[in-house]
């Protein structure tokens, strides 16, 4: 991670434009990578509004010298600029100085594609559903959920040095599915443990914030879906209110779950709810406990032929041309299914 001009890379397309960064897909003219740049919405800069955004900036910057880059999960940074008013690289007029981070693209898709790509009837969802929520070809492996296995190993290594990273929703969370590997795209919403912050309901946040994360997105009361309807729309991607009303919700969903899924998970859901874990070793363990019941559970059931052909017809819905937007080869990345029955 160095400093770097920008005029070293040219912008190829607008990705996206979040609550506070503008997202652009650049190549760097000398090496040929591909690259996020990542700058504070341009609203927020010509306005002079951008000093919260600015000081997000410096403490990803400074949280990547001491740790972020050694987490293999997360997206390098390779730069950033000098505060400095770029309106001649990005051809506008803001007249404000800003810097830019320049971050490594990840590979892969993104779990939860873009909400607005729905009036497309793009199966944003498809990419949370099949791996996440429903991997069926990992039934009989030894990791049977290695998304949610990922997530927890980069909160456990980054608590080690006293931060949580949260909002880590499906939006933000880019999956290969050829190496079963995540990448992490955003680093934004990071939590000093030694300084909590307070959330909206005016506690502090802490850990549990972070496991309520992981039940809220990516684990379900539901059976695999036996049509490929069922793997289209992306699962709990409503807005976060307080860490008690959303394991509150949960519960009510898991209470219809029946036998050891219910139990193992009501189990972990109250837990959070009480704030009731020492550490991450006891939440992993509780729930790897409830996950391998799900896996049983789906193993078992009446209907897994059926189930499985809905997965194999739902990753053929990666193969459209929505998915090539991203750095994804799906025939590539999609091989190891071919066998899957």
């Amino acid at each position: 991670m160095e400093l770097v001009d920008l005029n070293r890379y040219e912008i190829t397309a607008l990705l996206g434009t979040g609550a506070d960064y503008d997202v652009r897909a650049a190549v760097d003219r000398e090496t040929q990578q591909q690259v996020v740049l990542k700058r504070p919405v341009p609203q927020a800069i010509s306005r002079g509004m951008h000093g919260p955004i600015e000081a997000r900036t410096q403490r990803t910057i400074e949280f990547y010298q001491e740790i972020g880059s050694r987490i293999t999960q997360l997206s390098p940074i390779v730069g950033y600029t000098e505060p400095a008013n770029h309106d001649d690289f990005y051809g506008d007029s803001n007249n404000n100085e800003y810097r830019v981070l320049v971050v490594s693209r990840a590979h892969g898709i993104p779990l939860a594609g873009d909400v607005r790509a729905r009036i497309l009837r793009v199966p944003v969802g498809a990419g949370q559903n099949l791996f996440a929520l429903f991997p069926l070809p990992y039934l009989e492996s030894d990791q049977p959920f290695g998304i949610q296995s990922q997530i927890l190993d980069m909160q456990e290594q980054l608590s080690q040095a006293g931060y949580v990273l949260l909002d880590l929703g499906p939006q933000n969370i880019f999956y290969q599915p050829a190496t079963n590997a995540i990448t992490v795209i955003d680093s934004g919403d990071l939590l000093d443990l030694n300084q909590p912050t307070e959330s909206r309901s005016r506690r502090p946040r802490d850990i549990h914030d972070c496991f309520m994360e992981l039940i809220k997105y990516y684990v379900t009361p539901q059976t695999p879906p036996e049509s490929v309807d069922g793997y289209r729309d992306f699962y709990g991607m409503r807005p976060v209110i307080t860490l008690e009303e959303e394991m509150d919700e949960i519960a009510v969903r898991f209470a219809q779950a029946g036998g050891p899924v219910e139990s193992a998970a009501l189990n972990v859901i109250n837990k959070i709810h009480d704030r009731a874990y020492a550490d991450f070793a006891d939440f992993r363990q509780d729930l790897t406990g409830f996950l391998e019941e799900v896996r049983i559970r789906n193993r078992d059931l009446p209907t897994l032929p059926t189930a499985k052909t809905a997965w194999r017809e739902a990753a053929e819905l990666l193969k459209a041309d929505h998915w090539r937007r991203y750095i994804f080869d799906p025939d590539t990345e999609l091989a190891a299914f071919d066998n899957f029955s």
